[in-house]
């Protein structure tokens, strides 16, 4: 088991603040849960808090980064884009480099309930013209998507944490290539297109379904913007069947994203899978399995999309 990717960004908001003396941290009462408190104790000059007060913590860092400063803002996925409309305007239309970190996303955060879970901030990010949109899979891939995003000029940055631990999925040697899709497992009848805290999950169950004779490749989507429209070609020529997988609503996440980069593309069936309801308390683990999004959920949806998609393929024929 490896480690939730809120604290891998804050081991490595840590180190940058060493190499980075532009970048700074603001933070709305929540530094011990978002991890950015090593930072704070280390550079208390370059960390600002402001107090239960998230509409007003996204001025102060649309400011600072206008005045040229590198500000990383950290809450609770749900409270932070919550102020969606100071985002928009403050952030969004300035164009204005502030990294927005959105930790205990979805329903994997478990007892904490579901006023606390963030189920459709990607959706809402997306929708901003020019933002970016980031989810790591494991530990090192936030580490490294956190040292970009502290070098990059190209405006906001959204980047969507967990709460709970994560597998890893990636080598010690990993290297964050921004918009590039990572192909972890190669498959011939279905690409499981997985982002975030399910992409363990989406390999446990290919695994799973290769007992069952079939070919499945899983694709981690840690960019979800720009998203890499020649992979998801790719996967969908080799594949024919694309199942997307998130914890995160069905409405205008990663699913919606995928369809709409292959709108285009022919002979192609995409089955979208994530959270239909809002959240509720229950732990991390009997969650994933209510929404299927445990292992078992996701070979078992997966099971029957491939049937489901051979059948009509027949009585096409």
């Amino acid at each position: 088991m490896g480690k939730a990717t809120r604290a891998a960004f804050g081991d490595a908001l840590l180190r940058i603040g060493a190499s980075h003396p532009k970048v700074v941290v603001l933070d709305a009462d929540l530094a011990s849960s978002v991890q950015t408190k090593k930072f704070a104790d280390a550079y208390p000059n370059r960390f600002f808090q402001l107090g239960i007060a998230e509409g007003n913590m996204v001025g102060v860092a649309a400011g600072m980064a206008l005045g040229g400063f590198t500000p990383f803002i950290a809450s609770f996925a749900c409270f932070l884009t919550g102020r969606f409309e100071q985002i928009r305007m403050s952030v969004g239309y300035n164009n204005a480099n502030v990294r927005l970190v959105g930790t205990h996303c979805g329903v994997g955060i478990g007892e904490d309930g579901y006023s606390q879970m963030g189920l459709e901030d990607i959706a809402l990010m997306r929708s901003l013209p020019n933002m970016v949109v980031i989810q790591p899979g494991d530990a090192v891939e936030a580490e490294r998507a956190t040292e970009f995003l502290a070098d990059y000029v190209g405006g906001p940055a959204y980047i969507r944490l967990t709460r709970q631990n994560l597998d890893d999925v990636n080598g010690s040697g990993y290297r964050f290539e921004f918009g590039k899709a990572v192909e972890l497992r190669e498959g011939q009848d279905l690409m499981i297109v997985a982002s975030g805290g399910v992409v363990g999950e989406a390999l446990r169950a290919a695994e799973k379904l290769a007992g069952d004779g079939l070919s499945v490749g899983v694709l981690n989507l840690h960019t979800i913007k720009p998203i890499d429209v020649g992979a998801l070609q790719r996967a969908a020529a080799r594949c024919g069947r694309i199942l997307t997988v998130e914890d995160h609503s069905v409405v205008g996440g990663v699913g919606g994203a995928v369809v709409e980069a292959l709108s285009e593309t022919r002979d192609v069936a995409i089955r979208i899978h994530g959270v239909h309801s809002y959240g509720e308390s229950g732990t991390g683990a009997e969650l994933y399995a209510k929404h299927a999004l445990d292992a078992a959920g996701i070979a078992r949806v997966a099971r029957d999309f491939v049937r489901a998609d051979s059948r009509a393929a027949s009585g096409a024929a």
